[in-house]
């Protein structure tokens, strides 16, 4: 019996332990000549993460990213958000940095939401409401593009004008067409198949939160916002057609007062790079 409490107390604490996680993905694609590194920032939620933010700025530092991307829900929908601009801070004007809305965002009301969006302009970073770039970063050069969440209905007169969720994704659609790789930032991973539709090479998202409670190599998540229980979606490497799809699992430590269960917070690194060419027949 006492082996058994042991045993039970052991899987207990490692599921409860919290540390930041690093999470790496390599994307290849043969419409890149070169590679770049995106680092992943999603779901925060204002969650402060020592003094200055300075454990979570050196992790990102020490991957070395060629970009920053925020897939939403950075802020909180109160208005504690000095964690926010203290990561914005020590990241804004280092490296390009693009955003796209979570609902918490959202969910700000008018006011709040302006607030949080001048932060980000103050920091250099760029928001794409249904909007694509094309970035030379690593000396890749590719597409970066992204839509707002749909619960930016909510603050349309702040953003001064909405057009809409499918507007947005068909304005990227058509910016992505002159056949360089894409990446499509969104916050909401379950609209995967609206995604994969217009044929983005990698898509970002986030919001899942891991799913909140793991079991390693039997059960990925227990729930998740937009999906409920047993999430399809809750984090990782998903593919749609030709579209490869990664899921954060965020930073957030606890959500509604829950801990995380075998689901540490993790910071997302993706490489992107051309795809490998076989060696020819008695090369060596």
């Amino acid at each position: 019996m006492v082996i058994v409490f042991v045993l039970l107390a052991l899987f207990a604490a490692g599921g409860l332990y919290s540390a930041l996680a690093v999470r790496r993905y390599t994307v290849r694609s043969e419409k890149l000549s070169a590679p770049a590194r995106l680092a992943v920032v999603s779901d925060l939620h204002a969650q402060r993460y020592g003094s200055g933010m300075r454990p979570l700025i050196r992790a990102i530092e020490a991957e070395k990213p060629d970009l920053v991307i925020f897939t939403g829900d950075l802020f909180s929908n109160f208005d504690h958000d000095a964690p926010v601009e203290e990561l914005l801070r020590g990241l804004g004007g280092r490296w390009p940095c693009y955003y796209v809305t979570g609902n918490h965002e959202c969910w700000s009301g008018d006011e709040g939401f302006l607030r949080k969006m001048a932060m980000l302009e103050e920091n250099g970073v760029k928001k794409l409401s249904g909007a694509l770039e094309t970035v030379t970063a690593g000396g890749a050069r590719f597409n970066v593009g992204g839509v707002d969440d749909p619960d930016a209905k909510r603050v349309c007169c702040a953003m001064g004008g909405y057009d809409g969720f499918a507007a947005q994704l068909d304005r990227v659609r058509e910016g992505a067409e002159n056949g360089l790789f894409t990446v499509f930032v969104a916050h909401r991973p379950e609209m995967i198949g609206e995604y994969a539709a217009k044929g983005f090479d990698l898509i970002l998202c986030g919001h899942a939160h891991g799913g909140q409670w793991r079991i390693p190599g039997l059960l990925n998540g227990v729930f998740a916002p937009g999906q409920g229980l047993f999430p399809r979606y809750a984090g990782g490497l998903y593919e749609r057609g030709g579209s490869t799809m990664i899921v954060s699992r965020g930073l957030l430590q606890c959500a509604r007062g829950l801990p995380r269960f075998y689901n540490r917070p993790e910071l997302v690194i993706v490489d992107i790079a051309p795809e490998k060419k076989e060696r020819e027949k008695g090369t060596p």
